[in-house]
């Protein structure tokens, strides 16, 4: 029988030249994605410009912004925020409802008049939560109760709001604008008490006057205006262009929990809170600023995103009534919650 011969195939050796040049190539492309990933990393997350103007120059009620700002809580959370000052406490509302400012400090009582003139600005987050406004006399007048002042010189620096205020507490003591003199003392408002051209001022603010009327060796009594028949308020608020808010909810909504946190701080650590307020400025470390800085630290707002309702209700509801606006505007044209759902 023929013999049947089998053909065992020989081993096949691997491709080394192929494969080899295969892995080459997969690294040669894998390699510049991977550099790019790291290039990205080193580049820093673009941040977001954010323009904020103070309702004045600098002082203790804008404690937060500032030591924010020193501490680096707006850049932690992708903000640039640039710090501006006016030179009349008037223009920031009217740059924020121009488009030319994103954010400004103004008061609660103003922004209830400026919605009502038509201006579309809406109060975002709160700074001072308790008005700052009192009455002051001397301590050494004899004047215990407001029904005192009938027959009396109020000073005053402005009018407008200032006097429907003023008028409010008198009515509570049975007693009318009329029934006193009111003298324009050009924002001279201690210089005028102490040196009695006036036996009281109205307008005052109560961490800054009475701080300034100690240092001159005389003391004050304050007399509270919401303890005297007005509606309690927020002193200094935030407020943005209620046109645009949509376009920046979340950027407004970093800064204003930058506030928050930056708020807290300065409450846990009064004294570094001082340093790191007058490290913004040198010449914020003078004596007066010292002092208003402790009777403003109760002042500040713990949860400067809350929206306390009742609050701008009540006090649009007060301004109606005397004639001071025209109309009662809902409350979401006059403020906004931005953590609100």
């Amino acid at each position: 029988m023929p013999t049947l011969s089998r053909t065992i195939p020989a081993t096949r050796e691997p491709r080394r030249p192929a494969l080899l040049g295969l892995i080459l190539m997969m690294l040669a492309t894998l390699l510049p994605l991977h550099a790019q990933a790291d290039d990205d990393a080193l580049v820093p997350p673009k941040m977001i410009p954010l323009s904020v103007m103070l309702d004045w120059y600098p002082n203790p009620v804008h404690a937060p912004i500032l030591v924010a700002k020193q501490l680096g809580l707006f850049a932690k959370r992708g903000l640039d925020v640039d710090i501006q000052s006016p030179a009349d406490p008037s223009v920031p509302p009217k740059l924020v409802a121009a488009g030319r400012i994103d954010l400004a400090l103004s008061y609660q009582p103003q922004l209830h008049l400026q919605v009502d003139q038509g201006l579309p600005v809406v109060r975002i987050g709160t700074l001072i939560a308790t008005p700052l406004n009192a009455l002051l006399v001397r301590a050494d007048s004899g004047i215990d109760d407001l029904s005192q002042l009938a027959g009396k010189k109020i000073g005053y620096s402005v009018g407008g709001v200032e006097e429907v205020l003023l008028a409010a507490m008198l009515e509570h003591h049975g007693l009318t604008l009329d029934d006193v003199e009111m003298v324009n003392v050009n924002f001279s408002l201690t210089p005028a008490l102490i040196s009695q051209k006036v036996d009281a001022v109205t307008g005052a603010f109560r961490n800054f006057e009475l701080a300034q009327m100690k240092q001159e060796g005389v003391e004050g009594k304050p007399f509270y205006i919401e303890e005297e028949g007005v509606p309690t308020y927020d002193e200094l608020i935030f407020v943005a262009n209620r046109d645009t808010l949509n376009q920046h909810r979340d950027a407004y909504r970093r800064f204003m929990d930058a506030i928050g946190e930056a708020t807290a701080w300065i409450i846990n650590h009064p004294d570094e809170g001082w340093q790191r307020f007058i490290a913004y400025d040198p010449s914020l470390d003078t004596p007066l600023n010292k002092a208003a800085w402790n009777a403003t630290l109760p002042r500040f707002a713990l949860r400067p995103a809350a929206l306390d309702v009742k609050r701008y209700r009540d006090f649009e509801a007060f301004l109606l009534e005397r004639g001071q606006i025209k109309s009662q505007s809902p409350i979401s044209r006059l403020a906004v919650d931005l953590n609100a759902p």
